[in-house]
C-alpha cells in the first residue's frame, strides 16, 4: 500500500494526504492476476464479463490455488451468500470474517478454500462484483457498488487501446509482459485498432494517437515506487529506463520490484524508506550534483525525514 500511495503521489498535481488518499478509488484484482488500486469508474473494465457478474452459480468456479479443496456448488453458494451478507452488515476485516464463518460451522476445507492466501473464494467474490478490498494496508472488504460490466472482448480491446496510447511506442513483448497474455492475443487485438508501427533499434513498436511534439522533459530526478508502473509497463529485459546490468538490483529473484531512483530517465540505484530514515543504494558512482538532486527530491516527498544515508 505504501508503494501504491507513493506511485500516485509522484504522478498527481494535488498532494496525497491521509484524508484524500483513496477518494474515488477501489482495490481489486485486475491485470496479471494481481491486486491493484484503480478508479471506481473502471470497475466495468476490470470486472468484465456479464455472465458471472453477481452470479451465485459456482458450477464452473475457477480455483485460484492448486491447494484449494474442491467443494460442492452448494458449499460455495452457502458461504458466498453468508460472507456477502456479513460484509454488508459491517464485518469487514478478513480475520474477523474468518472467525464469524468458523463460529457458524465453516469446516477446515471450506476455510482453506475461501481464505486461501492466493485469493480463493474471497477473490472469486471480488471477481464477480460482490466485494472490493478496502483501500488500506490491512486486509478488509467492502460491498462493491453496482455497475454494468463490459463484455470481455470489449474490455480487453479497451485495455490494449489504453496501453498503446500511454505506454507506446511499445513492442508486442512489452504488452504481453504487462498483461500476462500471449503475444498472439495482443497482435489479434492490435489488428482491430488504428495503431502506428515504427521501428526502434530493430524492434517493431506500436502506438495509438499522435506522439506529442511538445512533450515535457522527464524530471531530472524521480524516486519511483516499488512495483512502479514504469518498471512493470515494459518487458524488464527491454525496459529503456533500466540498464540491463542493473536489472537484478530492481527485479530480485523473489519477485519483488524494488523502488528505483531515476536520474535523467535512467535507473541509477534504489532507495529504502524505514521509519524516519531513507537509505539510497547507488548502482554506480554518483557525483555531488547527483546526490544533491536526490536529496532535494527526498526532502520534497518526505519533509519529516530525520536521516538520509547514501550506502556504499
Amino acid at each position: 500500500m505504501v508503494n501504491a500511495r507513493h506511485a500516485l503521489a509522484i504522478r498527481c498535481a494535488e498532494p496525497i494526504t491521509d484524508e484524500n488518499f483513496g477518494e474515488g478509488l477501489v482495490k481489486n484484482w485486475t491485470v496479471r492476476g494481481t491486486v491493484h488500486i484503480f478508479t471506481a469508474d473502471d470497475l466495468p473494465l476490470f470486472k468484465h464479463g456479464a455472465a458471472r457478474y453477481r452470479s451465485m452459480d459456482f458450477s464452473n468456479y475457477c480455483r485460484y490455488s492448486s491447494g484449494e479443496p474442491i467443494l460442492t456448488c452448494g458449499q460455495y453458494r452457502r458461504w458466498a451468500e453468508f460472507i456477502v451478507q456479513q460484509v454488508a452488515e459491517g464485518v469487514s476485516e478478513r480475520e474477523m470474517l474468518k472467525a464469524v464463518c468458523v463460529a457458524h460451522g465453516m469446516t477446515q476445507d471450506e476455510r482453506d478454500c475461501f481464505f486461501d492466501q492466493w485469493g480463493g473464494g474471497m477473490r472469486e467474490l471480488c471477481e464477480r462484483g460482490f466485494l472490493n478490498y478496502v483501500v488500506q494496508e490491512k486486509k478488509a472488504f467492502a460491498i462493491c457498488p453496482p455497475f454494468t460490466p463490459l463484455e470481455s472482448a470489449d474490455a480487453e480491446r479497451e485495455m490494449v487501446c489504453r496501453y498503446f496510447t500511454h505506454y507506446g511506442p511499445a513492442t508486442l513483448r512489452d504488452a504481453a509482459y504487462f498483461f500476462g497474455w500471449p503475444q498472439a492475443k495482443i497482435k489479434g487485438i492490435l489488428q482491430t485498432l488504428p495503431v502506428t508501427c515504427v521501428t526502434v533499434e530493430g524492434s517493431e513498436c506500436f502506438y495509438l494517437g499522435a506522439l506529442p511534439a511538445d512533450c515535457a522533459d522527464i524530471p531530472h530526478c524521480l524516486l519511483l515506487a516499488g512495483f512502479d508502473p514504469l518498471m512493470l509497463g515494459y518487458r524488464k529485459e527491454d525496459n529503456i529506463f533500466l540498464p540491463s546490468e542493473y536489472l537484478r538490483g530492481i527485479f530480485n529473484l523473489a519477485g519483488i520490484v524494488m523502488p528505483p531512483i531515476l536520474l535523467d530517465g535512467r535507473v541509477v540505484g534504489r532507495w529504502r524508506h524505514k521509519g524516519k530514515q531513507i537509505t539510497v543504494e547507488a548502482f554506480e558512482s554518483l557525483d555531488g550534483t547527483a546526490k544533491c538532486a536526490i536529496t532535494d527530491v527526498v526532502q520534497h516527498h518526505f519533509p519529516d525525514l530525520h536521516r538520509l544515508d547514501f550506502a556504499d
